[in-house]
């Protein structure tokens, strides 16, 4: 407990003594020759120093930005008196995942700091790393289940929504069951995120804390008949099925956390090619021999020109892997146009600043380029990919919808041996549980929930990118938090469970 004689905030000045100052990255050429993660350890004492220029403010507006609700002064004032296993408390009540979050979020609630208004933010990403990272080294103790309520839950899909829904559950009392079609326990930040962002021991250290729990996991598992039909090559190759009707019969619930996994495609001459592929293909591929269970990648850039089309972090995420398997080249591609060094006008605080943002992969080299379209896949006269063209294009809003106009006469041609699209997703898949359960689908094709996330059809439930569509980790794992909390109402009749995160709700950033 805190000490009730301290006050509630860091160094009363220590946002107008100290600088922010973050942890440094790796050498490039020592980086990009393994798949580590790729920052230098922080010091406590810069850890100390950062924590204490959060000005625990009246109105937190980090706590808006923050999908989770996380209250970052809290902690950030126990990390200044140095009160690791308070400041742990307090981060795990309102994330079940910080160390994901710490790697992988763009940190909205840095965005939204007051600080930030005249000054550089707090520096809240690196001191909730830090606070999960100390949690770790300490080993995850088990949370104590409350007593069984001889419910059982099953949950569809291991990315991080199905996983917090699954440890809220468990420690709500219910039998849960996590299926995942895949190899392994995961998901996108499993096969997605590459080991330099994401080391998967990391996942595996907090599987080990959600099984003691009593969690279940089963993999190679894919559901509904239908499923066999879906060519997504996520499913592990010798995956079973379980119908959904088995599914429905054999538990008194079931949350739908399956993701947004349908890409989206180029329809352009030439996407037939060999040497197109998507961007998960790639990265999955990538991941599965940093685990060792392939020896090779079947997709590999090593001595080729690669082109990455889309500029968001899957791209990044693409171009750091290019980096290490060695292309002789790689330019990335992006349709909307360069976005300014410094926040606009018409993007004011507290707003999430639409700003250029470079990546550590970005860092290590290839090209980056905007304002372009791709309009064709040029044939290297043997079927494969050999190049693209792509028209220079402005973005104009006409009748209030943004449009690309292509600029006449200007175009480029680049060469490219392989071709990664990274365009985003456009929802779920829907074979499977989705089809067979009958669950009604939005116009954007995400699922339909309602107030406690629960879909047209009584007692499943869904959340995360299946029903939000593509978004950010710390969103799924706030939508897998809410979704839990009303599978436990619908179970129960009422919950003690949080509910932070209403359906649709449209944050900060």
């Amino acid at each position: 407990m805190r000490r009730s004689w301290l006050p509630h905030m860091a160094d009363p000045k220590g946002f107008l003594r100290y600088a922010r100052s973050g942890p440094t990255r790796r050498p490039i050429a020592e980086r990009i020759n393994d798949w580590h993660e790729v920052y230098e350890p922080f010091s406590p004492s810069e850890l100390h120093l950062q924590a204490a220029r959060c000005m625990d403010c009246g109105i937190p507006f980090c706590h808006e930005a923050c999908p989770l609700g996380n209250v970052i002064p809290d902690w950030n004032d126990l990390v200044w008196r140095m009160e690791f296993p308070e400041a742990s408390q307090r981060l795990h009540a309102t994330n079940n995942f910080p160390e994901f979050t710490g790697r992988l979020c763009p940190a909205p609630c840095e965005g939204a700091c007051v600080l930030g208004i005249g000054s550089d933010p707090v520096l809240i990403k690196q001191v909730e790393y830090e606070i999960a990272e100390w949690a770790a080294s300490e080993t995850f103790e088990p949370v104590t289940p409350s007593p069984a309520t001889g419910k059982r839950v099953a949950v569809v899909g291991s990315g991080p929504a199905g996983l917090a829904a699954a440890q809220q559950l468990t420690r709500a009392g219910h039998g849960v069951v996590v299926f995942e079609r895949a190899e392994r326990i995961g998901g996108l930040l499993r096969y997605g995120v590459p080991e330099f962002k994401l080391e998967k021991a990391v996942i595996d250290r907090r599987l080990l804390q959600m099984t003691s729990e009593g969690t279940e996991f089963v993999t190679g598992v894919a559901i509904g008949e239908r499923a066999r039909s879906e060519v997504s090559g996520s499913a592990a190759p010798d995956a079973t099925f379980i119908s959904a009707d088995e599914l429905r019969r054999d538990f008194d619930a079931i949350v739908l956390a399956i993701g947004s996994t349908r890409p989206r495609d180029l329809a352009v001459k030439g996407r037939g090619l060999a040497g197109v592929h998507f961007a998960m293909e790639y990265l999955k591929a990538a991941n599965l021999v940093c685990e060792q269970t392939e020896r090779e990648s079947p997709i590999s850039a090593t001595d080729k020109h690669v082109v990455i089309l889309g500029g968001g972090d899957t791209g990044a995420d693409c171009l750091g892997t290019v980096h290490r398997q060695r292309a002789a080249s790689v330019t990335q591609l992006e349709i909307l146009p360069e976005p300014p060094t410094q926040r606009s006008e018409a993007n004011p605080w507290p707003t999430w600043p639409l700003i250029l943002r470079s990546s550590a992969a970005h860092e290590e080299g290839g090209e980056r380029l905007f304002g372009l379209s791709t309009t064709e896949l040029l044939d290297n006269g043997s079927g494969a990919v050999g190049g693209l063209i792509a028209d220079r294009v402005e973005l104009v809003v006409e009748d209030g919808a943004m449009q690309f106009r292509p600029i006449p006469a200007e175009n480029l041609q680049l060469s490219a041996d392989l071709v990664l699209l990274a365009l985003g997703f456009v929802g779920p898949e829907v074979n499977g549980p989705v089809s067979e359960i009958g669950c009604a689908l939005s116009d954007r094709g995400t699922l339909l929930v309602d107030s406690d996330y629960m879909t047209s059809v009584p007692g499943v439930f869904a959340c995360g990118d299946a029903s939000r569509g593509q978004s950010l980790v710390v969103w799924a794992i706030a939508e897998g938090r809410s979704a839990a909390a009303g599978v436990d109402r619908h179970l129960m009749g009422s919950t003690d469970l949080p509910f932070p995160l209403a359906p649709g709700t449209v944050a900060l950033v």
